[in-house]
C-alpha cells in the first residue's frame, strides 16, 4: 500500500521578531516639544506684544473711551451747539495724594478750546511718582474728545508736602455734530485715576514748574 508523502515540519521554529527603531520614537519626542516650545514662546511674544498693539489701538480710534491727542485748535473753530463736560478724579490705593479738578463741571462750545486745572498734593513725608490713565464717558465719544496738552501724557514726581496745578488743555471735535448718533448728548465725563509708579524716571523737582497756571490757550 503506497504511502502519501508527509511534510515534515520544525515546531520548535519561530517568527522572526521585528525590533524597534530604537531612534524611531526619540526623534518624535523631539519634534513635538520643539512643536510645543514653539507655540509657548509664540504665545508669550503675543501677550507682550498685545499690551502696546491694544494702547495704539485705543488712542487710534477712541475706543474704550480713550481721548485723543491734538497739536491745535480745530481748523473749523467753535459752533453753537453747547455741551457740559464733568471733571472726574481718583487716586489709586497705596499712593498718598491728594487730587480733585478746581471745577467739577463747565459748559463750552463744541470746537472751543478750554483750559481746565487740577490740583494734586503729595500728602506723605517723602517724594513720590505717579502716572495717570484716563477716559471719557460715554465710551463712544472718545475719537471725539481731543486733548492738546495733559499732565497724564509724563510720569509726576512730587516732593513731600507739594501742591501742584496741572492744566488740560481741550476741546469736542466738531466733527461729532455730523455723528446723528450723539445728537442727544449733552455731557461728557473727563476722568483721570493717579497710580503709583513704583521705579521712577529720575527728574529734577524743578520740572513741577511746567504745571504754574498760564491761562487759557
Amino acid at each position: 500500500m503506497d504511502h502519501e508523502p508527509t511534510i515534515s515540519q520544525d515546531v520548535s521554529a519561530k517568527p522572526a521578531e521585528r525590533k524597534p527603531a530604537k531612534g524611531r520614537g526619540l526623534g518624535r519626542d523631539v519634534v513635538v516639544a520643539s512643536i510645543c516650545g514653539g507655540v509657548v514662546a509664540l504665545m508669550v511674544g503675543a501677550s507682550y506684544a498685545a499690551v502696546p498693539f491694544y494702547n495704539w489701538f485705543c488712542r487710534a480710534t477712541g475706543f474704550n473711551g480713550t481721548t485723543q491727542v491734538a497739536t491745535s485748535a480745530p481748523a473749523t473753530g467753535p459752533i453753537a451747539r453747547k455741551i457740559s463736560v464733568r471733571f472726574d478724579s481718583n487716586v489709586a490705593p497705596g499712593l498718598p495724594w491728594k487730587f480733585e479738578p478746581e471745577q467739577s463741571e463747565i459748559e463750552v462750545n463744541i470746537g472751543q478750546v478750554v483750559t481746565v486745572f487740577y490740583t494734586v498734593t503729595n500728602q506723605a513725608a517723602r517724594t513720590t511718582s505717579a502716572q495717570a490713565a484716563y477716559n471719557v464717558a460715554p465710551l463712544t465719544v472718545g475719537s471725539y474728545f481731543q486733548k492738546i496738552n495733559c499732565f497724564c501724557f509724563t510720569e509726576q514726581t512730587m516732593a513731600p508736602g507739594e501742591k501742584r496745578e496741572m492744566p488740560v488743555v481741550f476741546y469736542v471735535d466738531p466733527s461729532i455734530a455730523d455723528d446723528h448718533e450723539n445728537d442727544g448728548l449733552n455731557t461728557i465725563t473727563l476722568s483721570y485715576t493717579f497710580y503709583p509708579v513704583k521705579d521712577p524716571v529720575v527728574k529734577p523737582l524743578a520740572s513741577s514748574e511746567d504745571g504754574k497756571r498760564k491761562g487759557n490757550l
